[in-house]
């Protein structure tokens, strides 16, 4: 059986008590299913040239990590991943940069981990690139030789043309992309996106029925592949993680309250400020729900020497403490608000003992907290996800109480409903949540990105249907 390499930014090595992200948390049970290496950024930086790589085995998984000189690393990731990519492939082009000479750190840092990468590779690999901090090392691997099958999967969203054509170097990007024998893609909105910039670029030939893209002097597998949950793992960590201390407090501080939980890194894609605003309207709407509800965000800092995620922080502090100072009791805070990381055992007791979990990005990938809070919840007596239109889990969640971000008085409305649904149609909407979950989970997700970087037809196909935006502020209103 073929090798699976996977490439990505930075490496997750497994350590108790650490909680990994989405991209991290896919890659290891993708690695952990099949074994392989996965290469990546240490994390850490130097004065002078990077090192090679360093090589460590644990649980069948070779992990290969090298440094990054520090003005790489801040032209590369701080500049143009965070300056330039992030920002226009979530659709917030006002705060979009383009400096020439981060751009050129990004080329870069991708023809360092290509250099690196190359002579460790085997024959027969099968190479898994992840995520936007690595688009060009496909096409650096093919200049450096490799022949291997390449594989690209993007965590975030991708933009229509329209906004991508903002970046200068755009034309660049999408040939570099096209290195790759397989992409994958989190939404069929997001693969809709990426034809649009083909065909701008190649023309609407390009674009094959059976999903190849022909063009850039290759032929490329492009398909909707949305990463998942591993459900009984997350089940049986909620249902443990009961009686921890953490847990166990997290219980006793809300003294009988009903607890509606976010959990987001701290990043202005995810709509938190908005989040705030929406639960003091609810506040403001419905009295009698003052000092029987609490809201518990937990918000990791993420980025924090950059300017815009600083600037998020301050908002979030000054809303919290307005929040709490208008509508707190002797005995009672309204707001929650923790900036730290838990283990994600606890995370998932956490949430199996909230009654709503509020995902309300203004613009996400996928976003798995959405899938993790329904497959830990108490299957008799489920809570409610509230779920925003605009991440990628709503092609897939149709059970939530969809919203508009930003429609401050849809949020409340939602959560106001969500606070009195009855347990019948709760166990419902749940259960039919949770089938999509077991049928697309993270086993399928990996399956189906091996099977197309092989150039095989992909196994258990997914096909959602299209997600319709609610047309009122009635949240109950079921997807089409």
């Amino acid at each position: 059986m073929s090798r699976l390499v996977a490439v990505s930014n930075r490496i997750s090595i497994p350590r108790k008590g650490a909680a990994p992200g989405g991209l991290a948390v896919g890659v290891l049970a993708a690695m952990q299913a099949r074994g392989g290496l996965w290469f990546g950024w240490s994390g850490d930086v130097m004065d002078d040239a990077p090192r090679e790589p360093r090589v460590s085995s644990r649980g069948g998984i070779t992990f290969a990590t090298t440094d990054l000189a520090r003005e790489d690393h801040e032209l590369h990731y701080l500049g143009f991943c965070n300056g330039a990519l992030w920002p226009l492939f979530h659709y917030f082009v006002d705060k979009f940069q383009f400096v020439d000479a981060q751009y050129a750190a990004y080329q870069r840092v991708n023809r360092l981990f290509a250099e690196r990468l190359r002579p460790m590779l085997q024959d027969d690999d099968l190479v898994w690139v992840h995520d936007y901090h690595l688009i060009p090392l496909g096409e650096s691997l093919r200049t450096e030789g490799v022949k291997q099958r390449l594989g690209f999967f993007l965590h975030v969203p991708f933009p229509h043309i329209e906004v991508l054509r903002t970046l200068p170097v755009y034309g660049a990007l999408m040939r570099a992309l096209l290195a790759y024998d397989s992409i994958g893609f989190q939404t069929a909105r997001d693969l809709e996106s990426f034809h649009s910039c083909v065909r701008e670029l190649w023309g609407p030939g390009a674009i094959g029925s059976d999903g190849m893209i022909t063009a850039a002097g290759g032929r490329t597998h492009a398909l909707v592949n949305p990463i998942g949950v591993d459900v009984d793992a997350v089940q049986r960590d909620a249902i443990e993680s009961q009686s921890l201390p953490t847990v166990q407090r997290m219980l006793a501080g809300l003294l009988g309250r009903k607890c509606v939980i976010g959990v987001d890194r701290l990043d202005y894609s995810k709509g938190l400020v908005q989040r705030f605003l929406a639960y003091e309207r609810f506040l403001e709407t419905n009295p009698t729900e003052l000092n029987r509800v609490t809201l518990l965000q937990i918000a990791p800092v993420s980025r924090g020497d950059v300017r815009s995620y600083i600037e998020i922080r301050r908002m979030l502090e000054q809303a919290a403490g307005r929040i709490n100072g208008r509508f707190a009791d002797t005995d009672w805070t309204p707001i929650r608000y923790l900036n730290r990381n838990f283990p994600h055992d606890a995370l998932m007791g956490f949430l199996r003992n909230a009654q709503v979990c509020l995902v309300t990005p203004v613009r996400d990938g996928m976003n798995l907290v959405a899938k993790e809070f329904v497959a830990a919840q108490d299957h008799d007596d489920p809570g409610v996800l509230v779920l925003s239109t605009l991440a990628g889990a709503a092609h897939e969640m149709a059970g939530a109480l969809l919203v508009n971000p930003y429609d401050l008085q849809g949020v409340g409305d939602a959560l106001r409903q969500a606070l009195v649904l009855p347990r019948n149609e709760r166990r419902e909407r749940h259960q039919r949540m949770l089938a999509v979950l077991r049928q697309n989970d993270i086993h399928a997700w990996h399956a189906r990105a091996v099977a197309s970087l092989r150039g095989f037809a992909p196994v258990r196909g997914w096909s959602p249907a299209p997600i319709e935006p609610p047309r009122s502020r009635s949240p109950l209103r079921p997807l089409s």
